[in-house]
C-alpha cells in the first residue's frame, strides 16, 4: 500500500505575507488540502493546480464539520497515497485541535509533520504596536480559550485573575466574545476595573477592527462597537502602550 502523509500546517492569522517559508513549501507540495474557515483565500491560492481543496469549516457558534469526519478524511486520503495538508488558521497547536489530530493520525499509522504558524493572539497585539511581555509591565503571558468544550467546565477566571495580578501576566483570550460578560465579572474579582484591555477582530486582515477599553467596560465596549468572532481579547498593562501610541498619532484609530 502506497501510504501518503499528513502535514498539519499553521496558516497564520490571515495575512498571506505572514506564512512561513516552510508552510508555503508544504502547501505547494499538497495534493489534498483540508482547509479551515479562518484560512484566507489568499493563502489557499498558493495550492498547486490540480490539488483537491476541501473546506472543513470549524467556527464557534456556527455549523461545523464534525472533528471525527475531518480525521477520517485525512486518514483515508493518506492511505490512498495523497500528500495531505491540513491547513489551519493560526498555529495547529494553539487551540487548533492539532494535538487531537496528531494522536488519531499516529494511532492509524499515518506519517505526520507539524508546521507552526503565527498565532492570532500574537499578531493581534503586534498590529497595535505593543508586545505580549515587557520587563516593566508583564513577566509572562497566558493563552486561554473562552469557549469550553461541550460538557466541560469553563476556565476558573477568578483563579486566573489572582495569578495574573500576582505574577504580572498578560492574558490572551481566544473565542471569548460570546462569554465576555462572565469573563469580565470573574476577572474583576482579582483585577482592577481600570486594567487595560484590547479587543482585536480579524487580526492582520484588511478588515481588522479593534477597541481599547478597560476590564470594567469590556462587555459594554464589545456590544457598543459590534465586535464579533473571530476576535482576541488581551488583558494587561502592556495594552497601555496602545493608548499612548494613539495619543501620539502613531496608531490609526479603529
Amino acid at each position: 500500500m502506497n501510504t501518503g502523509k499528513v502535514t498539519l500546517v499553521g496558516a497564520g492569522p490571515g495575512d498571506p505575507e505572514m506564512l512561513t517559508l516552510k508552510a508555503l513549501k508544504a502547501i505547494h507540495q499538497a495534493t489534498v488540502l483540508l482547509v479551515d474557515d479562518l484560512v484566507s483565500d489568499e493563502v489557499v491560492a498558493h495550492a498547486p493546480k490540480g490539488a483537491r481543496v476541501v473546506y472543513v469549516g470549524k467556527r464557534g457558534g456556527c455549523r461545523s464539520t464534525p472533528q471525527a469526519f475531518i480525521e477520517k478524511l485525512m486518514i483515508l486520503a493518506a492511505r490512498e497515497g495523497e500528500n495531505v495538508v491540513r491547513l489551519k488558521g493560526g498555529d495547529p497547536f494553539i487551540f487548533g485541535r492539532g494535538g487531537e489530530e496528531l494522536e488519531h493520525l499516529r494511532a492509524a499509522g499515518i506519517e505526520v509533520e507539524v508546521v507552526n504558524g503565527i498565532t492570532s493572539g500574537l499578531a493581534a497585539v503586534t498590529s497595535l504596536g505593543v508586545p505580549l511581555t515587557h520587563r516593566e509591565h508583564a513577566q509572562g503571558v497566558i493563552f486561554l480559550t473562552g469557549h469550553a468544550q461541550k460538557g466541560a467546565e469553563p476556565p476558573d477566571w477568578k483563579a486566573i485573575a489572582a495569578i495574573a495580578r500576582d505574577a504580572r501576566l498578560t492574558l490572551v483570550i481566544y473565542m471569548g466574545v460570546s462569554s465576555a460578560e462572565r469573563i469580565q465579572r470573574d476577572l474583576l474579582s482579582g483585577l482592577p476595573a481600570a486594567t487595560p484591555v484590547a479587543v482585536v477582530q480579524k487580526a492582520s486582515l484588511p478588515q481588522q477592527r479593534h477597541a481599547v477599553t478597560t476590564l470594567g467596560e469590556l462587555a459594554a465596549t464589545i456590544a457598543r462597537d459590534g465586535l464579533a468572532s473571530p476576535s482576541v481579547i488581551v488583558v494587561g498593562d502592556v495594552v497601555r502602550g496602545v493608548a499612548a501610541a494613539a495619543a501620539q498619532g502613531k496608531l490609526r484609530a479603529a
